[in-house]
């Protein structure tokens, strides 16, 4: 699950042209009503959803059939120093994601649980 930190804070828009993926937008805006809450999405070229991801949220899917690609609108241009992120099964958040994890990357696999 990956955001960047203000100046930097980015919305994106996202949307899967084949296959299929679950994709999760996780609130971590402190002032905001829907603070540490998710909300997920079934996405995939036949029903032609999209899913708006905005500035202060976390970002994260995991993909459901092979060769998925994904086209994402961003707000902002990556900044490696501002880019954090939090573990996909944190305790403090609760997602449920449709299928197990088989495949993910070392950073986002150690990702620390979730402080404030």
């Amino acid at each position: 699950m990956h955001y960047q930190l203000a100046p930097s804070a980015e919305a994106k828009l996202v949307r899967c042209t084949q296959g299929e993926l679950f994709d999760v937008a996780l609130d971590l805006r402190p002032q905001s009503p829907t603070f540490r809450r998710w909300a997920g999405a079934l996405l995939n070229p036949g029903n032609r959803r999209m899913l708006y991801v905005p500035e202060g949220c976390a970002h994260g899917f995991i993909t459901l059939q092979d060769n998925t690609e994904i086209f994402y609108q961003m707000s902002e241009f990556p900044d490696p120093d501002s880019a954090r992120g939090v573990r996909w099964n944190d305790p403090s958040f609760q997602i449920v994601w449709p299928t197990d994890v088989q495949v993910i990357s070392e950073r986002d696999r150690t990702y620390p649980d979730y402080k404030l």
